[in-house]
C-alpha cells in the first residue's frame, strides 16, 4: 500500500483470517474440516476467489513461523496483519469465546523482520502491467520515503 503509506492514511481490514482460508484448518490435500462456512457453496462464492496454490502457499508460510514461535497459524495471520505499517485495526469475526480468546493471543508481541518477510514472501503475488515494468525505473518511481 504505498499510497497509504505516502498519505499517512490506514486501512481496517475486515475478515482478517480470509473467511476461515487462514485459520490453519484448510490444508493442501485434505477434506474441508465438518465445521467450516466453507462447506457451505454460498460462503465460498460469496468470499475473494483465490487461487488454491497461494492459498497453500500462505498457510505453509504460517505454519513454519507458528512453528517457531509457538502460537497458533490464526495469531501468526493476524499478527502479521496488525504489524503492516498501513494497517490500523483488523475487524475478527469469532464464533464463539473460544475463537475470540484465540484472535486475542495475536496480542502482546511481536513477529521478527525475518518472520514478516518470510510471510510477505509466501503472500506475494506478481504484479500486473504496468507495475511490474515500472519496477526496474525505480529512479523516475521511487517508493514513498518512510515517515515516523
Amino acid at each position: 500500500m504505498p499510497l497509504a503509506l505516502d498519505q499517512q492514511v490506514g486501512t481496517v481490514v475486515w475478515s482478517p483470517l480470509g473467511w476461515a482460508r487462514l485459520t490453519g484448518k484448510i490444508r493442501r490435500d485434505q477434506p474441508l474440516p465438518e465445521v467450516s462456512r466453507l462447506r457451505n457453496e454460498a460462503s465460498r462464492a460469496g468470499g475473494p476467489q483465490i487461487p488454491e496454490e497461494h492459498l497453500y502457499r500462505v498457510v505453509d508460510g504460517l505454519d513454519e513461523v507458528a512453528r517457531e514461535t509457538g502460537k497458533t497459524v490464526p495469531q501468526i495471520a493476524l499478527r502479521w496483519l496488525l504489524q503492516r505499517p498501513t494497517v490500523s485495526t483488523i475487524v475478527i469475526g469469532a464464533r464463539d469465546e473460544a475463537q475470540l480468546r484465540q484472535n486475542l493471543g495475536a496480542l502482546g508481541w511481536t513477529l521478527t523482520d525475518a518472520q514478516m518477510a518470510k510471510l510477505d514472501a509466501a503472500s506475494a503475488v506478481p504484479r500486473p502491467y504496468p507495475y511490474w515494468h515500472q519496477e526496474q525505473f525505480a529512479e523516475r518511481n521511487p517508493l514513498p520515503a518512510p515517515r515516523g
